[in-house]
């Protein structure tokens, strides 16, 4: 397997959630928080998930040897909801960077000094999602409720929760961005727009990205 590869599954890994696997981030749900999208490719994860991802061609994985963490962020900045309170958007953040961060450091030493030598992570919780009324711009939410398309007993919809994440990989010496990645997945479903969505409804989206980050076997193909 090239260097190239094995390195990069490292964010492609960060970003492996889970849910439908044939589900990937449509062009128009970009989130402005990546400073290039035209790249990016359908790409299979180790876990067999599908995520949007770009690898620079001259990539060298052998020039690393410590890996920056710069935390997990919303963007945009999202407002609280009826149904999605400001306690778990907070909540959903905390959650995910300390799993993100933790699963990283197996893969490669983090640092709090991004030197040459370095890959620094950023990435965001970016939250555009889809549903049959469709969100406004200024409604952008970073846990979205999605109409489902099966009515229940009540005539209410059920509704699904949905993240989406946006990462890439920066060369600290060169300021370079030399890996992006998009990425989109499910969490629990919730019977009706009056159920409160917890962070516990996304837990086990957050738990299986760090799976993938730590079980990587180098099964992924680029």
């Amino acid at each position: 397997m090239s260097n190239k590869v094995i390195l990069a599954s490292l964010l492609g890994g960060v970003l492996a959630l889970s849910g439908c696997a044939s589900q990937v981030t449509q062009p128009e749900k970009y989130s402005g928080f990546l400073g290039n999208y035209s790249k990016l490719k359908p790409t299979k994860t180790p876990s067999g998930k599908t995520v949007m991802r770009w690898i620079d061609p001259s990539f060298d994985k052998t020039k690393y040897t410590s890996l920056y963490y710069q935390p997990l962020t919303y963007y945009p900045t999202p407002k609280p909801t009826g149904q999605i309170s400001q306690a778990t958007l907070n909540g959903v953040l905390d959650y995910a960077n300390t799993r993100i961060k933790s699963a990283m450091g197996t893969r490669l030493p983090l640092t709090q000094t991004p030197v040459a030598g370095t890959l620094i992570f950023k990435g965001a919780i970016t939250g555009v999602s889809t549903s049959t009324e469709g969100l406004q711009f200024y409604e952008v939410i970073p846990v979205a409720l999605v109409i489902a398309g099966t009515q229940t007993a009540t005539g209410h919809r059920t509704k699904n929760t949905e993240l989406f994440f946006e990462g890439e990989l920066i060369d600290a010496a060169t300021g370079k961005t030399v890996v992006e990645v998009v990425r989109m997945g499910e969490g629990k479903s919730v019977p009706n727009s009056s159920q409160q969505v917890t962070v516990n409804d996304l837990k086990s989206v957050i738990d299986n990205l760090a799976v993938d980050i730590t079980q990587f076997n180098g099964a992924s193909k680029s």
